[in-house]
């Protein structure tokens, strides 16, 4: 009975060891922090544009206008239709006059058919007015996907700054704990006083601060990206490849130019759009003829059938449409002056951004000569010196603060000049730049 007792209370500690253990095992699971999943998609610059221009809702809904021009086309080749009429007239209302007799003798019907035949080729004029303006409405959806294409460029290097920024966040954050953790080291030796620990601590959370910042504006800066792409197209955990870098600006403004004024989809709209304004003008001078209207009947009447041929038109003394013809003729020199200014537009444009990133690159180079080396070696000789108590804490935090903002500025000087680069082929109208 004894050894029984003994052995029920060995297997109840044994039980609660390994409750305890569980328990243990448990907490720890919780406490350790949960990894963010892998990306399920990865996308390039390139990728990321032919998926906006492929699923993006706002182009795909520009895109159904050159369907509804199409449509038109189809409404302007349609001919008149003829028009049938009937008419049956002296019917006898009572029954007993109602026979072959007097339907042959008395009534009168008649059967005809008319047709309006269009005069001034309005049908042809309304045609080539109507394929005008389809192709005024894509070269306007294409320049849609230029402006599409450039906001999508931009917010892909907003991801890439994001990013950046976030890696040299965590970088600098780890560097500087590890300076905090041998400051208090110093501290407890008797090295460094408890104010200078504690003003290395408070900047600690400068550090830290970053981290967040840089990582909210990360999560922004791909839902943006997302919202060019369409919601559907990619998932919630995407990820771009690509980082920040310095390609040198070749090429000059004048070749520029002349490649803009070529493939600018909306100086090509702009010209076409004086095509179309002239058509408009041909239409509405060919409106202006009035049309005749020929009529075959056949007509039964007491007994005799006979056939009448009937022409009529309206005499143009009043409405020749004249207000159509002098406001179409104002139309086109209002398209004529509007192909100017986009003309100028694109000039102005093309040369705005092109100074744009010939300064963007000046900026980059000044960086890339010599002042990131410095900024670097600076702080590397202050924390070097401080950690050996050749300097004093101010000199390090300022060193370290030099540092720090020298390396945020040349990642955004260098991200302003990949979107001046962006806004450069937005400009010119291609991308891949002369």
């Amino acid at each position: 009975m004894h050894f029984r007792f003994i052995l029920i209370l060995k297997r109840f500690r044994l039980s609660r060891r390994m409750a305890l253990s569980l328990l243990m095992v448990a907490a720890a699971q919780v406490a350790r922090p949960q990894s963010q999943p892998p990306p399920s998609m990865k996308i390039s610059l390139d990728e990321a544009i032919r998926l906006a221009i492929e699923h993006n809702h706002a182009l795909k809904a520009a895109r159904t206008q050159i369907q509804q021009s199409r449509a038109q086309e189809i409404s302007a080749a349609i001919r008149p239709n003829p028009v049938f009429d009937y008419d049956d007239l002296f019917v006898p209302l009572t029954p007993h006059d109602f026979n072959s007799t007097n339907l042959n003798q008395i009534t009168e019907f008649d059967v005809g058919l008319s047709y309006t035949w269009e005069r001034g080729h309005k049908r042809q004029a309304r045609i080539r007015a109507a394929r005008d303006q389809t192709a005024v409405t894509q070269s306007q959806v294409s320049n849609n996907e230029r402006s599409l294409s450039f906001n999508v460029g931009q917010q892909f290097i907003g991801i890439l700054l994001a990013k950046s920024n976030l890696e040299f966040a965590k970088q600098d954050l780890k560097s500087f704990q590890e300076t905090v953790d041998i400051s208090a080291a110093r501290y407890k030796a008797g090295g460094i006083s408890e104010g200078d620990l504690l003003k290395i601590k408070l900047q600690l959370l400068q550090f830290q601060t970053d981290v967040s910042s840089a990582e909210l504006n990360l999560v922004q800066a791909l839902a943006s990206l997302r919202s060019q792409l369409g919601y559907d197209t990619v998932p919630g955990n995407y990820d771009v490849v690509g980082d920040l870098s310095y390609v040198p600006l070749h090429g000059n403004r004048d070749d520029m130019q002349v490649t803009a004024l070529g493939l600018r989809p909306d100086l090509r709209a702009a010209i076409q759009g004086v095509t179309a304004a002239e058509s408009q003008h041909r239409l509405a001078v060919a409106n202006g003829k009035r049309d005749p209207t020929t009529t075959l009947d056949y007509t039964h009447v007491t007994g005799i059938n006979s056939a009448s041929f009937i022409f009529n038109m309206e005499i143009p003394i009043f409405n020749r449409n004249q207000g159509e013809i002098a406001r179409t003729h104002y139309a086109i020199t209002q398209s004529q002056e509007s192909k100017i200014a986009a003309q100028e537009t694109v000039m102005t444009d093309v040369t705005t951004a092109y100074e744009a990133a010939k300064e963007g690159d000046s900026v980059v180079r000044l960086y890339e000569s010599g002042y990131l080396k410095q900024a670097q070696d600076s702080r590397d000789i202050s924390e070097y010196a401080y950690k050996r108590g050749a300097a004093s804490l101010l000199d390090f935090l300022d060193a370290e603060r030099s540092y720090r903002a020298t390396q945020l500025a040349y990642r955004q000087a260098l991200a302003t000049y990949m979107l001046a680069l962006e806004q450069l082929r937005e400009a010119v109208g291609t991308m891949n730049l002369p």
